[in-house]
């Protein structure tokens, strides 16, 4: 079964943590994961490999950054001849999300970790590694995000841009009020008509409204079963779903483990 990692197992109270991964050729891959309450960005320094995902394999190289979400599974590999090394940098979900939030910064949603190629991040990473291993702070974090995502053109990989009314009305949907109205919430936000919104979301994202409103829903539902003890019946309802029978369908599919399960293994994450 999958692992299913918890942020304060790793950061000890800390605000983020950080850490460079050395994976040589021929190695054994990674544990196939998910995160039950982070975000991570990786930064790869040298060398090339591959991300090991759900519905196939991406390749990596030297000034890769990849962001990693609770939904995404997924493992690494080193290649022939020098293997990988990368930098990551995981942080709290609930953190990420409110930094998005202020900011009116692009969602990064989509379906799977998203990629993009900037050597120029390298040194980003660097230094944050190098204070986590000092004393962190959340400027540090704060310092690390806006340092990062001023090389990175938010919520879209290919450079062509989101437009700033389509960034604020998916920023708005992380709320739980929002996220409760779903695909016609986000029409009111974005105010303009279903099939604009399609076409946007389609260019910008790479998904349909209902993709992506069942993504954030989704993550906002794992963020639930691992941080408190709601009943699962009330989870799917603060999420917006219309049935525990059809939230269970749509997390199990997701992550390959019933809410149950998923809170369980979660918890026991948490406590060694």
């Amino acid at each position: 079964m999958d692992q299913i990692l918890r942020f304060e197992a790793h950061a000890f109270g800390r605000p983020y943590h950080a850490a460079r991964v050395r994976i040589p050729a021929r190695a054994r891959d990674t544990e196939l994961h998910t995160h039950a309450d982070f975000h991570e960005f990786m930064g790869v320094v040298s060398g090339s490999g591959e991300h090991l995902l759900t519905k196939g394999v991406a390749p990596l190289r030297a000034g890769d950054v990849v962001l990693v979400r609770p939904s995404d599974r997924h493992a690494v590999r080193g290649a022939a001849p020098d293997g990988l090394e990368f930098v990551n940098v995981a942080f709290p979900s609930s953190i990420w999300q409110g930094f998005l939030d202020l900011t009116r910064t692009a969602t990064w949603s989509s379906r799977g970790p998203i990629s993009f190629h900037q050597p120029a991040a390298v040194p980003i990473f660097e230094h944050a590694l190098d204070r986590f291993q000092d004393v962190p702070t959340a400027y540090d974090l704060l310092r690390f995000w806006i340092d990062l995502l001023d090389l990175l053109t938010p919520g879209d990989p290919g450079g062509s841009g989101v437009p700033d009314w389509l960034a604020k009305a998916c920023t708005s949907m992380r709320a739980e009020e929002n996220l409760r109205g779903g695909v016609p919430r986000l029409l009111e936000l974005a105010g303009v008509s279903a099939a604009h919104l399609s076409r946007s979301m389609r260019a910008a994202y790479g998904v349909t409204p209902t993709a992506f409103v069942t993504d954030l829903r989704l993550e906002h539902a794992a963020s639930l079963l691992a941080a408190t003890n709601t009943t699962i019946a009330t989870v799917a309802t603060r999420c917006g779903f219309t049935s525990q029978s059809y939230f269970t369908r749509c997390f199990t599919t997701a992550h390959d483990l019933t809410p149950s399960e998923f809170r369980h293994r979660s918890q026991r994450a948490f406590v060694p």
